[in-house]
């Protein structure tokens, strides 16, 4: 504000009501004096016309509302415990929330910052209270989502990794995608980042495979607290996709924003497939020990809600605004899931690398080879030699099947999304800013190279900004033994010796490994080798990398 304001000093102005004076002291339409809008929230678009709030959302109910809710959440955790619900929960299933758990608060706290992104650009006070309040919902769900994982700690059979989760997630080999996912809430564009990536793709698109899928198999796994907690989350999600909506249709207002609103919802629209169905994807296919035939797989579940939910209901009405939808886009994602085994690719990366996580992988047996056949035909062919080989790798002493000689290649990293390149005919390679870069599709290297650029397309876009950093988990371990990677990271046992980190569910002594058994072997980054060849040896390692691999049995 310019200056402090008083109800004397508003009274003294002549025409000013007490009680007018008390709602504009009142009211959250406040405007920094210190810095410009544009200084504080970068952004390339133009914003001109107020958007509305679908909701009519009030404070006085609002507070009331979500006490509530969260009483039923924290009665539901007790009643849990008075069912004595950790007799019946899966071990699979509750280990995979170790993983889960470490990665879904970050981004509702990245979340609940770029609601204040959006609260400060957008212009008049109609929607500010919406998106005030919708940050107040994104710390209540992280709040709640951190004492869900306590309290599996407290209760479950084998604590560790969920006692270190916030720690492990900013160092561990697989939660530098959903890191990727939280950050990208404040990355670039502050209406790119806020309003599309968050509201229009994250939210209305992906969060019921987050926040309804999830607790649905939680529930078949015998886990009746992460439906009653995720379920909670989830009650807020209409609000935030209509502010979403709302913004959105501020911002078509304004012809000079459609080149960008295209670009963003494409980038949007990608990077969420490409990090969410890798890891929610992953958690829902291979953490759970139900195998009911009528079950919808994470395919059938992303096609009713992904494609046509949200892309026939959502994306193209847009077209009418004159936005350009890419739809090959939406199909590619869908065939990656289908045809390619993308989600089945990623579980075998989670579990090439099992001693760089915090959480147990149990090999999949029998009864999972059948239902994933009959899901996904010619599933066993291309992954049941890997998981019967993961399990008969599983005892201490057994080789790494990082470093086993089956025939796995592993994978270069997407610089765009860090999800690692696993369907190989659609890797590439490019030059950005005169290094070199690895990519998990040409979306990808789009991304990166064309809409993370200071000009797009002939229009300067200096908001956007540049992905840098030590981003790649290898990059960061290049060079390391892979027991002092494991020690580095923290996940070793109060022993200081045994490994967080296990190929199975046992729980004896005996069948734990420990440091000893993973020394000797070390970690490459498969950019940083790619760089120190020569032009035409890279070249024939990509044309390799692209034809794939087949595994060996053991």
């Amino acid at each position: 504000m310019t200056e402090a304001l008083t109800l004397n000093k508003i009274t003294s102005q002549k025409g000013i009501s007490i009680s007018e004076a008390t709602r504009l002291i009142a009211d959250l339409g406040w405007t920094p004096s210190y810095v410009q809008d544009a200084m504080a929230f970068p952004t390339d678009y133009k914003i001109s016309k107020p958007p509305r709030d679908p909701m009519k959302q009030v404070l006085r109910s609002y507070f009331p509302m979500q006490e509530e809710k969260d009483n039923r959440v924290y009665g539901a955790l007790d009643a849990a415990l008075r069912g004595d619900m950790f007799r019946n929960v899966e071990p699979r299933w509750i280990e995979w929330m170790k993983l889960f758990l470490a990665i879904i608060p970050f981004p509702e706290i990245s979340a609940a910052r770029s609601m204040a992104t959006l609260g400060q650009l957008a212009p008049g006070d109609h929607l500010r209270t919406g998106f005030t309040m919708q940050m107040v919902d994104e710390f209540r769900h992280s709040t709640i989502q951190m004492n869900l994982k306590k309290w599996y700690m407290e209760n479950y059979i084998d604590p560790a990794g969920f006692d270190i989760t916030e720690k492990a997630f900013g160092k561990c080999y697989a939660t530098t995608i959903g890191r990727q996912f939280g950050e990208a809430f404040l990355t670039g564009d502050a209406i790119t980042a806020s309003n599309i990536y968050l509201q229009v793709a994250a939210e209305t698109a992906f969060t019921n495979t987050l926040f309804v899928a999830m607790p649905s198999e939680a529930a078949r796994n015998g886990d009746y607290a992460l439906p009653t907690v995720f379920l909670s989350v989830q009650s807020d999600e209409s609000r935030h996709i209509g502010n979403g909506h709302s913004m959105l249709m501020s911002v078509l207002k304004e012809p000079d924003n459609h080149l960008l609103l295209e670009r963003d919802i494409r980038y949007s629209f990608w990077q969420n497939h490409m990090i969410v169905d890798a890891a929610i994807g992953t958690i829902i296919e291979y953490g759970t020990k139900n195998r009911d035939k009528n079950k919808e797989s994470y395919a059938e579940l992303w096609h009713r809600w992904i494609f046509e939910d949200y892309y026939r209901t959502y994306m193209l009405p847009l077209e009418k605004y004159g936005i350009k939808i890419h739809h090959d886009d939406v199909h590619e994602a869908f065939d990656s899931i289908v045809k390619k085994g993308y989600v089945h690719k990623v579980a075998q990366f989670f579990s090439a690398g099992w001693w760089a996580n915090f959480w147990r992988i149990e090999a999949q047996t029998e009864r999972d080879f059948e239902w994933f056949e009959a899901k996904y035909p010619g599933w066993y062919n291309e992954f049941g030699a890997w998981w019967e080989n993961y399990e008969k790798l599983s005892k201490p002493g057994s080789e790494l099947i990082t470093f086993a000689d089956t025939g796995y290649v592993y994978p270069h990293r997407c610089w765009s999304s860090l999800v690692p390149a696993v369907i190989r005919e659609d890797f590439c390679v490019d030059e950005v800013d005169g290094e070199l870069f690895t990519y998990a599709s040409e979306v990808d290297r789009w991304t990166h190279k064309e809409a993370f650029a200071g000009e797009y397309q002939g229009r300067p876009t200096p908001a956007m900004g540049r992905f840098s950093g030590r981003r790649q988990w290898e990059e960061v371990y290049d060079g390391w033994d892979v027991a002092d990677a494991i020690v580095d990271m923290g996940f070793v046992r109060p022993d200081g010796k045994t490994l967080i980190a296990q190929p199975h569910m046992s729980f004896e002594e005996k069948d734990m490994w420990t440091l000893d058994h993973v020394r000797g072997h070390t970690i490459r980054s498969p950019l940083l080798a790619l760089r120190e060849l020569t032009p035409e040896a890279r070249a024939r390692h990509v044309e390799d990398y692209r034809k794939g691999f087949t595994i060996r049995r053991i």
